[in-house]
């Protein structure tokens, strides 16, 4: 082999190693023109699909078509809608209250000794009189024949002490006897008369111990849980209770009133009126009873700047508990002949309180009310007249003049059949006039 051989084998090699031509670089640049069509189209599309809103809205605040239909961006706005009614409606006072027995009695023994009975039953509605326990008597029993010994003994010893008397009486008066041996035998009848009178009332003392070995209920009302058991010893006016009583019926309730009001209460409670109050559970759904108010506290709280108030309650059917908390109702006085609607149709601003109207064209306009009271679902108000629908719902796309469509009302199949209220059946009927006037309108 030549020299040469090995140098013309590396010039061969030689337009391997150098780079591609220029054709073999474009397929690589397909991809990267692929995502920019991508991006162009996508950035088109969202433009396009925003066009529309856009003409609408210029249409509705001052285009001929937004005057047209009245519709704004998506067409009328979906509302529901009540009546205003004319009727009464009270005004209340409302307040945290709790329940309180009249009487509530601690039982504990008088006298000491073993405990023998315990005659009442947990929980149990017991009378005044009613027996509640027994303790040992047999030792009280002992102490009453004592004093009636004593007592006997005594007496025997006075009426020899008057025979002496009247036969030393006797006796001075004939000059038989020194008058000082008389007024000696006076004394002497006049102590065993002090003895006698003592004896006396150690026996009625006796008696009365054996009297509070039977203990009984002082009160009507319903007994807690037992704190004693038979067999154990109780000690007299101990601590221990052996049963507590608490008054059921009839029970109170106090809640607190703002000083505001303590005119107003007071003035009607010196007239002689009866002023209602509501005692109703947490939630203030459900109404526990009806009572009326006692009378209002002497004094204001000057830290609360509240005035405590007792009502009365027959607590026929035992819901009112002592020491439950309740939500209290006081009905101070009734408006009537107002217009009343739903609190749901209330609007509030900065300012002002305001609904909105519908007319018979389905649009809304906004009035401006003034709200006598409330009870939660319902409020008197000033402003609007009886007849007026009010707007209840839907209210973040309302504007003075908007078109709306009104909602049925919920319910309305279910109740066509059965006896409803009349605020349902007026809400129907308007539902199906709103109806009427869409068709028309369209």
């Amino acid at each position: 082999m030549t020299p040469e051989s090995p140098t013309s084998a590396t010039i061969d090699r030689t337009p391997a190693s150098t780079p591609p031509p220029p054709e073999a670089k474009k397929p690589k640049r397909w991809p990267i023109w692929l995502g920019v069509l991508v991006i162009v189209a996508a950035g088109g599309g969202y433009l396009l699909s925003q066009r529309p809103n856009s003409s609408s809205t210029t249409t509705e605040s001052g285009g001929k078509a937004g005057s047209k239909k009245g519709r704004g961006a998506g067409g009328p706005v979906p509302v529901s809608v009540e009546t205003v009614k004319r009727g009464n409606m009270g005004v209340y006072i409302q307040a945290l209250g709790t329940v309180t027995s009249v009487y509530t009695a601690t039982i504990t023994s008088r006298v000491a000794g073993q405990l023998m009975e315990v005659d009442y039953k947990e929980g149990q509605i017991v009378h005044k009189g009613d027996l509640l326990a027994v303790i040992d008597p047999r030792p009280y029993t002992a102490a009453v024949v004592q004093a009636q010994g004593q007592l006997v003994r005594d007496q025997a010893l006075l009426e020899n002490a008057k025979i002496d008397l009247k036969r030393y009486a006797e006796a001075m008066s004939q000059n038989a006897i020194p008058e000082q041996t008389y007024a000696t035998q006076q004394a002497t009848v006049h102590q065993d008369e002090g003895t006698v009178t003592l004896d006396q009332g150690n026996l009625d003392a006796a008696k009365v111990n054996v009297d509070y070995t039977r203990i009984t209920a002082p009160i009507d009302g319903r007994v807690g849980l037992r704190q004693l058991d038979p067999g154990n010893i109780v000690t007299a006016n101990g601590t221990q209770a052996l049963a507590i009583i608490a008054q059921l019926q009839p029970i109170t309730v106090i809640f607190t009133m703002a000083e505001d009001y303590i005119s107003e209460v007071t003035s009607q409670l010196r007239a002689g009126r009866t002023l209602t109050v509501q005692a109703l559970d947490r939630d203030d759904s459900t109404v526990l009873g009806e009572g009326t108010v006692l009378t209002v506290d002497n004094q204001i709280d000057a830290t609360t700047g509240t005035v405590k108030v007792r009502a009365s309650f027959a607590n026929k059917d035992y819901k009112l508990f002592p020491n439950q908390f309740v939500n209290a109702k006081l009905l101070v006085k009734t408006l009537s002949g107002v217009n009343i609607i739903p609190t749901a149709a209330i609007q509030r601003n900065n300012d002002v309180s305001f609904v909105y109207t519908v007319d018979e064209g389905n649009k809304v306009h906004s009035h401006n009310i003034q709200i006598a009271t409330t009870n939660g679902l319902s409020a008197a108000v000033t402003g609007v007249n009886v007849g007026d629908e009010l707007v209840t719902d839907g209210f973040d796309k309302l504007i003075e003049n908007a078109t709306v469509r009104i909602r049925p009302a919920a319910g309305a199949a279910k109740s066509a059949g059965s006896p409803a209220e009349s605020q349902t059946s007026s809400t129907q009927q308007t539902s199906s006039t709103h109806k009427k006037r869409q068709k028309d309108t369209q």
